[in-house]
């Protein structure tokens, strides 16, 4: 009866999202500052521009709006444009965006994963919610331009198969920043235990099992289930020993879609084993960034899937001040058998998910638009990475080094707080990252162990890259994705905690496909086809 209690509760959290649209809610907040009581519904106050976004959680952690954060306040007072921000509830953008532009009001702009957006960006320019950028980008923005033109690669990811620029975009400037994830292991209960780091998944299985029979963890493997269960493998943990993914990929040039792959049924067949040997988390479905914290730091966990900042920079500080024999190191992304090189891997993508784009109605497109451009150049660069000079860092023989109120912050901020109270080096924005925040950010010697071992796998070969997508191709593709995630999460949740046979995934292949996941896949693989000829298109024009 739990099982399926906790089923349902998953099911009924992706069923909201769809009701949204059709349910007005009231749940979104501003600023005080942000709507005179005689404004009669307009954002606009006192000449400011408005801003729609959800502050970052490291931030809120701290401070309660945009404005208390010194990065926001230099940010507007270098621009000379001031701010009133608009603040969805933590962690209900996407219910959130649905109202405000049902609403009609829009702020001047938005802070968004707009390539989610029903249909893609280029529906959301023809709905006439968001600015076709290309001319405001062309007249008011010479720093992206110019890094643009430099980097055909990333131009290319940031328009739509239409050609039309959307959003200014969060870009990571250095491949070594695209991984930063990965499995994370109690090292002194290995030791304790007389074990190595586990490599295969068979070894995983001896260790998982001692944690819980030896050191009494109640869920010896923990990772995120939100915003969807089996979140925290996504990125290959666990499921890539198997040659696949649980979403796209791509295999010799050819899209795949890896909960129709045989590979998936052997995944679930793995966890549903481990699930009845209490191996992981009981309710691996709904665990939060906060409930793996927890579990990891009071030893309830013994192992997770997490960032090396946010990870290993927060638990093992924390875990040490009570018991300094604590140790914590990255394992490899577990693999079938000894020898073989992990196929999957986290590995983002250069560009981010989130970005952030101008109303159609905005009467004030050129001041947004200079705004937004001050991150790609020389000065915006070095606030957005590395905040206030002298404040949260130094130049020191042209290298901009953090000062201790990031590094040793005497308010007793983690790093990770004070980057986000000076910077955003740490996560989405308009800019482009900078492989100097990570070098600092990441102080422990085991955190640069973490980004080396996570990075050895074979991910860039087989992750797809920001693959454009016309108006049609990405509403037929919204559509069939909408279903088909919602029966891949049914299936996995219901084969994994015994609630159906593995045997039953093959009737849930037949059904997946009737749902034209085919369809899904050819609109996927005709992306991909466009971007490479793109790609070899720019290397022919390239200056040799």
């Amino acid at each position: 009866m739990a099982c399926i209690a906790l089923l349902m509760l998953v099911l009924s959290a992706c069923d909201r999202a769809e009701r949204t649209a059709q349910e007005p809610s009231t749940e979104q907040s501003a600023e005080s500052t942000s709507m005179p009581s005689d404004s009669k519904g307009s954002f606009h106050s006192e000449g400011k521009l408005t801003y729609w976004a959800e502050l970052n959680g490291n931030a809120a952690g701290i401070k309660t709006t945009f404005n208390q954060v010194p990065f926001f306040q230099e940010w507007q007072r270098r621009t000379g444009v001031q701010l009133t921000f608009i603040q969805p509830p933590a962690n209900q953008a996407k219910e959130a965006i649905n109202v405000l532009l049902a609403s009609g009001e829009l702020p001047d702009m938005m802070e968004y994963e707009w390539i989610n957006y029903p249909g893609g960006p280029e529906k959301a320019i023809n709905d006439g919610y968001i600015l076709r950028l290309n001319e405001a980008i062309d007249r008011y923005a010479p720093n992206l331009k110019r890094y643009l033109q430099d980097h055909p690669d990333i131009d290319m990811q940031i328009r739509t198969a239409g050609g039309s620029y959307y959003a200014f975009p969060f870009i990571q400037g250095d491949d070594k920043l695209r991984t930063y994830q990965g499995p994370i292991i109690r090292k002194d209960w290995l030791d304790e235990l007389g074990l190595d780091v586990p490599v295969t998944i068979d070894d995983w299985h001896t260790v998982l099992q001692a944690f819980k029979d030896k050191k009494g963890a109640q869920a010896p493997l923990t990772f995120l289930g939100v915003p969807n269960p089996l979140f925290g493998i996504e990125g290959g943990g666990f499921i890539g020993a198997f040659g696949i993914k649980k979403d796209f990929y791509q295999e010799d040039g050819k899209v795949k879609f890896g909960p129709v792959e045989p590979g998936y049924k052997d995944f679930l067949t793995l966890f549903r084993k481990w699930y009845e040997e209490g191996l992981i988390d009981r309710n691996f479905a709904t665990v939060d960034s906060e409930t793996q914290d927890t579990s990891m730091i009071l030893s309830r966990s013994g192992t997770g899937i997490w960032n090396a900042g946010a990870g290993i920079g927060t638990w093992l500080p924390v875990m040490k001040s009570k018991d300094p024999s604590v140790e914590l190191v990255p394992a490899p992304y577990p693999v079938l058998h000894q020898g073989e090189r992990p196929k999957f891997g986290q590995l983002a993508p250069a560009i981010g998910s989130s970005g952030v784009a101008i109303s159609a109605k905005s009467k004030h497109v050129e001041e947004a638009v200079k705004m937004l451009d001050y991150g790609y150049g020389t000065e915006g660069h070095l606030l957005f990475n590395f905040g206030i000079e002298g404040v949260s860092y130094v130049m020191k023989d042209g290298y901009p080094a953090y000062t201790d109120a990031i590094l040793h912050n005497p308010d007793k901020l983690a790093p990770s707080q004070a980057l986000a109270m000076y910077t955003r080096a740490s996560y989405f924005g308009p800019f482009v990252q900078d492989v100097r925040y990570m070098e600092q950010y990441y102080s422990l010697p085991e955190q640069k162990e973490a980004v080396r071992v996570w990075s050895d796998t074979d991910a860039v070969l087989h992750t797809l890259p920001a693959l454009p997508t016309t108006e049609k191709e990405s509403t037929e593709l919204s559509v069939i994705k909408q279903e088909v995630n919602q029966v891949v999460t049914e299936m996995s949740l219901k084969i994994i905690m015994g609630m159906e046979p593995v045997s039953a995934f093959d009737e849930y292949v037949k059904k997946i496909r009737l749902l034209d996941i085919q369809r899904a896949i050819d609109i996927q693989q005709q992306a991909l086809d466009r971007y490479r000829a793109s790609v070899s298109k720019s290397d022919v024009n390239s200056p040799r």
